[in-house]
C-alpha cells in the first residue's frame, strides 16, 4: 500500500518531536487513519528509527542506555543514523529524553 507522502513526513516529523505512539501522533496531527492496513504500516514506522538501516526505536534506546550519548555514537553502535540521516532528529530527540 505504501503511505501518502505527505502523511509519511508527518510522522517521522512527530517522531522528531517525542511522539512513539498512534494515540500521541493522533493528538497531535489530529491524524485521520482510513483502514487497519495503513493502522499496522504507522504503528510499524512508529517502531523503527532509521528507514535506512532497518534500526528500530528500542535498538536505539538500549544503545543510549549502553552509553551512547551522541547521534554518532548511536550510529557506531547500531547504524541508524549513518545512511540518509534524516532520522538524526528522532535519535536526538531519545538521546535527550533517553526513552
Amino acid at each position: 500500500m505504501g503511505l501518502e507522502k505527505e502523511k509519511y513526513l508527518k510522522i517521522r516529523k512527530a517522531q522528531a518531536q517525542g511522539v512513539r505512539t498512534v494515540e500521541e501522533l493522533k493528538e497531535m496531527y489530529n491524524l485521520e487513519i482510513n483502514d487497519n492496513e495503513e493502522l499496522k504500516e504507522i504503528e510499524s514506522l512508529l517502531r523503527n528509527a532509521c528507514a535506512c538501516k532497518n534500526v528500530t526505536i528500542d535498538e536505539v534506546v538500549k544503545a543510549v542506555e549502553n552509553g551512547a550519548d551522541t547521534v554518532e555514537k548511536v550510529g557506531e553502535a547500531t547504524k541508524a543514523g549513518t545512511g540518509c540521516g534524516r532520522c538524526k532528529g528522532i535519535i536526538s530527540d531519545i538521546i535527550e529524553n533517553k526513552r
